[in-house]
């Protein structure tokens, strides 16, 4: 499975880049909404996970950039803290499920594979 990572803090993305590896996922880490547009540009997903608030970026506005280009992409939304305001406004623009940090890495892995199983 591919699958991209887009957020703002590195030790995030490190970690949890290198806990799918171990895994057998095919992971690239990205800390800006524009590295993972042009990402997609080049290659092909499975999923992307991303960051709500990114520094100086809306992460929803980023995920409508990405659906605008790949509708049937699947996206799941990561936040500190996702108010119930927030998590609709995603879904209204095609999340199709989020994270709270800290991020459990069997929390995450599962809803990976059920992106793909469903939207794949």
């Amino acid at each position: 499975m591919k699958v991209m990572i887009v957020d703002d803090e590195e030790d995030l993305i490190t970690t949890l880049v290198e806990r799918l590896e171990i895994r057998g996922f095919d992971v690239v880490g990205l800390q800006t909404g524009q590295q993972a547009i042009e990402q997609l540009k080049q290659r092909s997903f499975d999923v992307v996970v991303l960051d709500v608030k990114l520094k100086g970026e809306d992460g929803v506005e980023v995920m409508k950039l990405i659906k605008h280009d790949h509708p049937t992409l699947p996206v799941i939304l990561l936040s500190g803290h996702m108010s119930q305001e927030s998590s609709e406004e995603g879904f209204r623009a095609g999340a199709i499920d989020y994270l709270i940090k800290p991020i459990n890495i069997e929390d995450l892995i599962k809803k990976l594979q059920e992106a793909v199983k469903v939207y794949g």
